[in-house]
C-alpha cells in the first residue's frame, strides 16, 4: 500500500506517531454496520458478499487493536432484531458468523460469546459456546463476539440471573431490594469482569447505538464513521483513537 498510495501511507504513519502522546482505550466496542450497503454500492448482486467482506475486516481490526495495546474488543455481529431477516439472507449470514468464530478459535484469539444464544439455531450457538470454552484461558486481547445481542435483553438477562442466584442462596425479594446496588447487576452482565468500553465506534454514517452495550456505555466516548464496515481502513481506526485521545473525560466531575 505504501507504494501505491504514498500519501495515505505517510498520513497513517503520522497518525501512529501522534498516538504516542494519547491515552489508548482499554476496551473498544464496534458496531460493524454497512455490509449490505457496501455490497450494493459496489455493484454486487449478492449482499452476502458484503457480509463476507465484513467478516474478513474483523481480523484486520483485531491486529490493529493488538498493535496499539487495546485489551478488549466487543464486536456486534448480529442483533436480536436481525434474527427477523428473511431466511435467504439470515442463514448464509449465520454460516459466515460460524466460520468467523471457528477462525478466531483456530488463530488463538480469546473468544467470549455474548448474546441470547438460546435464540440462535443450535449449530450457531454450539460453535460460539465451544469457541468460548476452548479459548477461555487464552492470554491477550479478549474478543467479545456479540451474536443475537440486544442491550435491553442483556439487562433483563442480568437481572434474571441475579434473582436466580440470590434465590438459590435463600435471599428473599425484600432482602435483595434492601441492598441491591449497581454492581450487583453489573456482575451478571455478559461483560462481567471486564472494563466498560472507553470508546464505541459505529461505521456507515448512522449516529445511534441501537441498543449496543446500553448499561456499559454510560461513560463511553462515541465515534461515528461515514465509511461502510467492509471499507473501514486502518487510518479510520487511528482517527477514532486520535479523536478519543484528545477528549477530556470528566466522568461528571
Amino acid at each position: 500500500m505504501g507504494l501505491r498510495y504514498p500519501l495515505y501511507w505517510l498520513y497513517e504513519r503520522r497518525l501512529e506517531r501522534k498516538l504516542g502522546s494519547y491515552e489508548i482505550p482499554r476496551h473498544v466496542g464496534v458496531i460493524l454496520d454497512g455490509n449490505r450497503r457496501w455490497a450494493r454500492t459496489s455493484g454486487l448482486a449478492n449482499i452476502n458478499r458484503g457480509h463476507q467482506a465484513g467478516a474478513e475486516k474483523i481480523f484486520e481490526l483485531l491486529n490493529w487493536c493488538n498493535e496499539v495495546g487495546v485489551q478488549v474488543v466487543t464486536m456486534w455481529l448480529l442483533s436480536t432484531d436481525n434474527l427477523s431477516r428473511p431466511k435467504e439472507e439470515l442463514e448464509p449470514l449465520l454460516r459466515i458468523i460460524e466460520e468467523t468464530v471457528v477462525r478466531l478459535r483456530r488463530e488463538g484469539w480469546h473468544v467470549n460469546p455474548m448474546g441470547a444464544l438460546d435464540l440462535l439455531p443450535d449449530a450457531t450457538a454450539r460453535v460460539l459456546k465451544e469457541a468460548g470454552t476452548a479459548t477461555a484461558d487464552q492470554p491477550g486481547l479478549i474478543v467479545n463476539v456479540a451474536v443475537g445481542y440486544g442491550g435491553r435483553r442483556e439487562i433483563a438477562d442480568a437481572v434474571r440471573s441475579l434473582l436466580l442466584a440470590e434465590a438459590a442462596k435463600g435471599t428473599t425479594i425484600a432482602e435483595l431490594a434492601e441492598r441491591l446496588d449497581l454492581e450487583h447487576i453489573a456482575e451478571h452482565l455478559y461483560t462481567r469482569g471486564q472494563p466498560d468500553p472507553d470508546l464505541l465506534i459505529r461505521t456507515s454514517g448512522e449516529q445511534r447505538l441501537s441498543g449496543f452495550l446500553l448499561w456499559q456505555s454510560a461513560h463511553s466516548e462515541f465515534y461515528f464513521c461515514e465509511v461502510f464496515w467492509p471499507a473501514f481502513r486502518k487510518v479510520d481506526f487511528l482517527r477514532a483513537l486520535r479523536s478519543y485521545g484528545v477528549r477530556n473525560r470528566r466522568y461528571g466531575t
